[in-house]
């Protein structure tokens, strides 16, 4: 459990509200709850899956195993290009709460100097993991008291525009606040490394995904609450423009180190995992075998690594960080919704959970992610088209040498 709120409470809400807030205004506690609803079906879908799986390669594994190499390659693909936008995402989270005045430059900075760190193979440890997630919650607690205290908070911006945006507002919030969950299936991967996983992981992700679903409704209508919906839509930093408007202003510092500490450590997580994937696909043929090299030294994938180091830093030197979270939530949905689908496969005697939870995934995946800003719902299918032709054309290339 504690493992899976240390992959979920991170920098994701210090984005992710103000997006929201701009979709649906106070509807966005709706869509927070739609959000962790479809959260719990994806965790419980890659639980299954992980305990008959037990490799790296997530939903890149699961589909290929289930549905076909296609479906398998194009899980990867989402996960791939959906976490390259969630770095740059990152990257402009650390920038804007750390100096707003040089977003940009700070979020390269911040790209190059986290490669830097892990291309010599220095990764986050468990203990470095429990210190940045006990920051990130003193400065949620932070927001909390210093949106509420001295008056500033004005309960009935909670519930006068609750419904204002209507359902396709609230699903289009829930769909950008799907990336303030992410992380939640690490618990699905624990299988092999702890004791009765057939017990522990399913009261691990419920009890992980509810702790988290309260403590950002907390922040949320905390946030509201003191700010209101068009004030937190339309600052780079939310939850500091939050705090900034209660009388307690002098706790803004602490909100903008934590939700520094708390980008910088996803961000290199993020790198870690997408490079780790990359190297796998490419292993596997999926992607050009150049990035499967591993460093002489330092055993690490380092042309996947430098690969994913540019990406991202030209991502966060052009793009916005709203645009960024609706893409990542596409293409993250995407690869969720495949693991549901691959779960729906599984036999009676390989359930754990109900099968119409994995169908209702695929539902609810579908649902928040054609609900996103048409724009990104346009560059999403786009870049998956670009992915599944990648593919046809190098399957074709490989049956013609054969």
């Amino acid at each position: 459990m504690v493992i899976g709120l240390g992959a979920m409470i991170g920098a994701g809400v210090f984005a992710a509200v103000g997006p929201a807030a701009q979709a649906a205004g106070a509807g966005l506690l709706i869509g927070l709850a739609v959000a962790a609803a479809v959260a719990y079906c994806n965790a419980t879908s890659s639980a299954q899956l992980a305990a008959i799986y037990p490799e790296s390669g997530g939903t890149y594994v699961y589909g290929r195993k289930r549905l076909g190499d296609f479906w398998g390659y194009l899980a990867g693909w989402g996960f791939v290009v959906g976490k390259l936008a969630s770095c740059a995402a990152m990257a402009l989270t650390f920038g804007a709460y750390a100096a707003p005045q040089a977003t940009r430059p700070l979020a390269v900075a911040a790209v190059v100097g986290l490669t830097a760190v892990n291309y010599r193979g220095v990764q986050k440890t468990a203990g470095l993991t429990r210190i940045i997630v006990a920051l990130v919650l003193a400065s949620l607690a932070a927001v909390v008291v210093a949106a509420t205290a001295g008056g500033a908070a004005q309960p009935a911006r909670l519930t006068e525009d609750l419904f204002a945006a209507g359902p396709r507002g609230i699903l289009e919030a829930a769909g950008l606040l799907f990336f303030a969950f992410a992380g939640y299936a690490r618990i699905a991967t624990l299988g092999e490394e702890v004791a009765d996983p057939a017990r522990a992981i399913p009261r691990a992700i419920p009890l992980a995904l509810g702790i988290t679903l309260v403590v950002y409704a907390l922040v949320a209508a905390a946030a509201l609450a003191a700010a209101g919906a068009d004030a937190l839509a339309e600052a780079d930093a939310p939850l500091t423009a939050a705090v900034t408007a209660g009388t307690l202003g002098r706790l803004a510092p602490v909100v903008r180190v934590g939700a520094t500490i708390a980008s910088l450590g996803v961000l290199l997580s993020l790198i870690v995992g997408i490079s780790r994937t990359a190297f796998a696909m490419a292993g596997n043929g999926d992607l050009p075998r150049w990035f499967a090299a591993v460093h002489p030294r330092f055993k690490v994938p380092h042309r996947a690594e430098l690969a994913v180091a540019i990406l991202v830093g030209a991502a966060a030197a052009t793009v916005d960080l709203r645009e960024a979270i609706g893409f990542s939530s596409f293409a993250v949905l995407t690869y969720y919704g495949i693991a549901n689908a691959s779960a729906f496969t599984l036999s009676p005697s390989q359930r754990r959970w109900p099968r119409w939870l994995a169908a209702a995934g695929v539902g609810g995946c579908g649902l928040l992610a054609f609900n996103l800003p048409l724009q990104t719902v346009v560059a999403g299918v786009a870049v998956l088209a670009a992915g599944a032709v990648v593919w046809t054309v190098r399957q074709t290339r490989h049956h013609g040498r054969s």
